[in-house]
């Protein structure tokens, strides 16, 4: 298990994917989290 296995967090970053192991927050999503925050 390395950079090589797409189900490691190390693996989905070589491979630049997402998933289980490696959560991907959209651009949007990030924005709207803190416009949220902000306003707390």
């Amino acid at each position: 298990m390395g950079r090589g296995d797409r189900r490691t967090k190390k693996g989905k970053i070589t491979a630049g994917s997402y998933g289980i192991s490696r959560p991907h927050v959209s651009p949007a999503k990030k924005k709207a989290a803190a416009k949220k925050a902000a306003s707390k």
